[in-house]
């Protein structure tokens, strides 16, 4: 591949493309490592609400309070609080405090790959506009007599940006969608654990 010198105006922007790749590979791998337990720990909640269904309190708690799913921490943190007498709206309120902070440290930097893939296709058009506009200017100033080789050079030059813009949107996109869909899945084992847990509580009170 030529050196970013060779690249006449796409050079620089050839540049803001490569650190932007660079930018959404990091978040990817990091968001993929902070969200892979996002979906984990169903067992262990199935069996900690058996235990709680059970009358077997203390114990149940402490089981999903070893989870590493932020349903684990919601769980674990509705069962402490029913434990300790705090129920009703004011807890509902809370618990749902609780699951929307859990969501949006999941969503968390998805929003930058999102950008991301929707800005570096526009780098890369303005690329090859401003490339193809160089060229033209080139072949103006050589008042018909430039050779066919120079001018298709610029115009490769030119797409090149184009081209890269794209490389660079297609992992962002698809990363920033599977990405969200765990995080997803996530807010949604919260909801579920803590739906079970205080149909369980209700039954139980009656």
């Amino acid at each position: 591949m030529p050196g970013f010198e060779n690249l006449g105006t796409g050079g620089p922007i050839i540049a803001v493309l490569a650190v932007l790749s660079l930018l959404s590979l990091t978040l990817i791998v990091v968001k993929a490592i902070q969200l892979w337990p996002a979906r984990s720990g169903g067992a262990l909640r199935d069996g900690a609400l058996a235990q709680w269904a059970e009358g077997e309190r203390a114990p149940a708690q402490a089981a999903v309070a070893n989870g590493k799913a932020p349903a684990d921490r919601v769980c674990a943190y509705a069962m402490q609080a029913l434990i300790d007498g705090f129920k009703g709206p004011a807890l509902m309120a809370e618990l749902t405090r609780r699951g929307n902070e859990e969501f949006a440290a999941m969503n968390t930097w998805i929003r930058v790959l999102e950008l991301i893939a929707m800005i570096s296709p526009l780098l890369g058009l303005l690329g090859t506009v401003t490339g193809m506009i160089q060229s033209f200017q080139e072949l103006e100033l050589a008042q018909g007599s430039a050779n066919a080789s120079v001018l298709a050079g610029g115009i490769w030059q030119a797409l090149l940006t184009t081209a890269a813009g794209l490389l660079v949107a297609i992992p962002a996109a698809v990363g920033a969608a599977l990405l969200a869909g765990r995080a997803e899945a996530g807010a949604q084992a919260i909801e579920n654990a803590v739906g079970r847990l205080m149909l369980i509580e209700e039954r139980g009170a009656q």
